[in-house]
């Protein structure tokens, strides 16, 4: 009986992802992957057999899946050709080091041709490229994280101005990044899904102003919505020092770790009504109710966005 791999647990996915695994999985029946040597020594001290994974190289990558029947492959930070070439890297090697099933982290609506986010071409890729390779496969197609919301909800706080983007009264059933990653260990687990797509959604559709009423009502703040136009959008993030792509430099603490092509085609898939997706396949697969966005920014040091980690080619 192979083991269960946990790709990426040096990243804030992959990490809280780990931290499920091990309430419901025996450490002896996981292997944990990850490219920083230092994030993998707490899981090695409770008994997980961990090793080095770089996606972006090849060699090596069958070794570090070896053993492995299931494996959870948290998506590349990075998007276009990279992210492909690196998830292609790790599916190649599973297959030949004999692991059976995927389950990877997707995006809500990727299939849709006509979904103009940018970051839904690396996704939909990843998941034909699954198929293609014959394996079992569970698709977790996750809502945006709440936490980017959050943490941009108190950017405009501290700015005193109201928060602006491109999605303007587009639905979005926002889910937290501990929900999705809680989705990932109870997939990676899971003895009954098979050929899987779900779509893993937050407790309510909602428009971006509703957000921030939400958090006003919690917070006592006053922060308003403002649509802006998507060459208006990316003006505010050129001003912030955003890079346009993942292949331009990060600023190191940015309350926005992502490039603006990904956010600004993010918007516009929103504002055009293709995110408004709401199912229960995240009760149906692991038994709880998803975090609301109440519940978030009544807790909000719990639910910020936090730093980027990746390992770049």
């Amino acid at each position: 009986m192979g083991k269960l791999i946990l790709t990426g647990v040096d990243g804030n996915l992959g990490g809280q992802a780990a931290d499920y695994l091990l309430e419901i999985a025996k450490p002896e029946d996981l292997i944990f992957t990850g490219y920083n040597p230092q994030s993998l020594e707490k899981y090695a001290a409770k008994g997980v057999e961990t090793r080095i994974a770089d996606f972006n190289n090849r060699e090596g990558l069958e070794k570090a899946f070896k053993g492995g029947r299931v494996m959870a492959l948290i998506s590349m930070p990075f998007v276009g050709v990279k992210r492909q070439r690196a998830q292609g890297n790790a599916v190649d090697a599973a297959k030949a080091a004999g692991v059976e099933k995927i389950v990877y982290t997707s995006l809500v609506n990727a299939a849709d041709p006509t979904n103009p986010s940018v970051e839904k071409k690396d996704h939909i890729w990843t998941e034909k490229f699954i198929k293609e390779a014959g394996l079992d496969y569970v698709f977790l197609r996750n809502s945006q994280y709440a936490e980017a919301m959050i943490t941009n909800y108190f950017t405009y706080v501290h700015m005193g101005g109201p928060l602006t983007n491109s999605q303007g009264d587009g639905l979005m059933a926002y889910i937290s990044r501990k929900d999705c990653a809680k989705a990932v260990a109870y997939a990676l687990v899971a003895k009954d899904s098979h050929k899987a797509v779900l779509d893993i959604n937050g407790p309510e559709l909602m428009t971006i102003s509703k957000f921030c009423e939400i958090g006003n009502q919690v917070t006592g703040n006053h922060v308003e919505y403002k649509a802006i136009t998507d060459e208006e959008n990316y003006r505010v993030f050129d001003a912030m020092g955003v890079p346009r792509t993942t292949d331009g430099e990060f600023k190191e603490g940015s309350e926005a770790p992502f490039s603006s092509d990904g956010m600004v085609t993010f918007a516009q898939a929103i504002r055009e009504g293709k995110m408004a997706i709401k199912t229960d396949d995240f009760q149906k697969l692991t038994g709880a109710e998803p975090l609301s966005v109440r519940y978030m920014f009544e807790h909000v040091d719990e639910f910020q966005i936090g730093d980027r980690h990746s390992k770049d080619a």
